[in-house]
């Protein structure tokens, strides 16, 4: 009981110390500017681009002091494969970007973004059928939760505390290819499955409506869940989904039984098009859906452990 007490003191602590370190709409800007720019060329997985997208995720890991925890650095190499349609060279060499916050906890958090996207939309998947050819920017898909994933990253890095829990943060490649880099890195993982508490994902979260508000999928996956959503608040509109399984990585950590969230504002018009541009980012709304995040993963280490629960 005590224990317990002295568990629960000290996350109101830090809960109150993360509100102090606040998510940084410029850093957001910075990060989708670059990713997102026409420079990047789509970010195509195996293109010189997506390789420069890699390495600016990479130094930001370092700057946060983040550890290395790829079998390389912090890059995890693997193949991929484009399946969708005929291309001369069909395997590309890819990578998940990689770093830990280690604070000698028994569990981990993994808090996880695909950098990939779709080049000039000839590798299929593309929306834009008149606009083959043209660069596909990506600033939502998924610029925008990269962003998130190293706002989060600098938050916990920096903010003189030790928490209970240590932190993942994984930038998965070649997502677009079919989850291709959450598959790789679940079947090859740096730190033993059974070790991680839960896991979070962000697909698309810098176009928010109003009408729909943010959509948090993987309710469902754990009853510990219930607990952590429990009178919490968010200056934006939010709704819970029960399934696992969904378009994108969390997918991949569900199918090996670890409790997700998948944070999504939703489809729109410029979806996989050549027309998801930067200037098209909610970014007040996106720092909001950073702070709800924020208060989940706290929340959630003041549960020692989350028990799994299949949905689909």
């Amino acid at each position: 009981m005590l224990h317990r007490f002295l568990f629960i003191l000290f996350v109101c602590f830090f809960l109150q110390s993360h509100a102090q370190e606040r998510i940084s709409e410029n850093n957001l800007k910075k990060h989708i500017a670059f990713l997102a720019s026409d420079k990047m060329k789509g970010r195509e997985t195996g293109s010189r681009q997506v390789e420069k997208a890699a390495t600016y995720i990479e130094k930001q890991f370092r700057q946060f002091g983040l550890q290395p925890k790829g079998e390389k650095g912090y890059r995890q190499p693997f193949t991929a494969k484009i399946k969708k349609v005929p291309v001369a060279d069909s395997l590309r060499p890819a990578d998940n970007v990689i770093g830990f916050l280690d604070n000698g906890a028994a569990k981990t958090i993994v808090i996880g973004a695909h950098y990939d996207h779709l080049g000039h939309g000839t590798i299929g998947g593309s929306r834009d059928t008149l606009n083959i050819g043209q660069i596909h920017n990506g600033a939502d898909d998924n610029a925008s939760g990269v962003a998130g994933l190293l706002e989060l990253a600098r938050v916990y890095a920096q903010n003189d505390l030790k928490e209970p829990f240590n932190l993942l943060f994984i930038a998965f490649g070649a997502e677009e290819l079919g989850l291709l880099g959450s598959l790789h890195y679940t079947e090859h993982p740096v730190i033993p499955l059974e070790q991680v508490h839960w896991m979070l994902n962000m697909d698309m979260i810098g176009r928010y409506n109003p009408e729909n508000g943010v959509a948090v999928i993987g309710y469902g996956t754990s009853p510990a869940f219930a607990e952590i959503f429990e009178d919490i608040t968010s200056d934006i509109k939010f709704y819970t989904g029960k399934d696992g399984k969904g378009g994108s990585d969390q997918t991949s950590f569900y199918l090996k039984n670890i409790p997700v969230l998948f944070f999504h504002t939703g489809g729109h018009p410029d979806y996989h098009k050549s027309t998801d541009d930067a200037d098209k980012i909610d970014y007040m709304s996106l720092k909001a859906i950073l702070e709800l995040e924020i208060n989940v993963i706290d929340r959630s280490m003041q549960i020692e452990q989350m028990e799994f629960t299949p949905t689909n």
